[in-house]
């Protein structure tokens, strides 16, 4: 990286970058002149990704469930940028069981009457508790920054309104507590962060990228991840006017 003297232009950290959305959304913050961070658990799988960013992308090791290695990652940016404009919150998992399922088989594990505890405490770990720790480790730096910008990435499949209409019978059969609830968890998550620093002019908002192909549904999905970066991406780039604590996709808002 570059020497905190010399270095002016906005920073973005993206956790879980080496790969499907993350990296997507690295590649197009970089397009539009940022610096990016390239989050990863493996710093080299890190490393590779961040060659392929086509801008000024840099991997930094980052596990969202080890605290030693988020402050080491907020250590580094401080000392080697020295500010941090956007994070964007997108490390999770889907599950903690048997890999190389069928996202078929990994919907039936997650029924609340059958989902196994440890499985259910290893995503909350990653996708909830990672996601508040990252951030709070952060905020020194976001809070320095001109127009400090949070982003959460969620699913559109965590939305309690939604699975709890009696017509929308495809995201019902869908929601379970291994990992539509702590999306669902999430969104407090969110909603806390945007009102604790609303004052501060930090915008806290939460993304659904729809049903993209990535390793974490098995490459089940159907939208690319280069489709999948546009609402993450719209949100990292908003403007002073822009809203805090929504939750929405390319289509507009979406019911919590």
């Amino acid at each position: 990286m570059r020497s905190v003297k010399k270095f002016s232009q906005p920073v973005a950290l993206i956790t879980g970058a080496n790969q499907g959305i993350g990296l997507q959304i690295a590649k197009s913050l970089a397009a539009h002149g940022f610096t990016v961070l390239v989050g990863s658990r493996n710093l080299q799988r890190g490393e590779e990704a961040a060659r392929t960013t086509e801008g000024d992308g840099h991997a930094i090791q980052l596990d969202v469930t080890d605290q030693g290695s988020i402050a080491s990652a907020a250590d580094r940016i401080r000392s080697e940028l020295g500010r941090l404009d956007v994070l964007v919150n997108n490390a999770g998992i889907a599950h903690a069981g048997k890999r190389g399922r069928s996202l078929a088989e990994i919907v039936e594990a997650s029924r609340a009457s059958v989902a196994p505890l440890d499985e259910v405490r290893a995503v909350f770990e990653t996708n909830v508790l990672g996601v508040i720790a990252v951030t709070q480790a952060m905020l020194p730096l976001l809070r320095q920054a001109p127009a400090g910008r949070i982003v959460n990435v969620s699913s559109g499949r965590a939305s309690l309104t939604l699975a709890s209409d009696p017509t929308e019978s495809r995201r019902r059969e869908m929601f379970g507590v291994t990992y539509t609830a702590p999306r669902a968890a999430l969104h407090a998550v969110t909603v806390a962060f945007a009102l604790d620093l609303e004052s501060s002019g930090i915008k806290v908002n939460a993304a659904a990228p729809g049903f993209t192909v990535t390793a974490m549904n098995n490459f089940e999905g159907r939208r690319p991840a280069e489709e999948a970066a546009r609402e993450p991406v719209r949100l990292a780039l908003l403007g002073p006017d822009g809203p805090t604590g929504t939750f929405s996709d390319e289509n507009g808002p979406i019911p919590w």
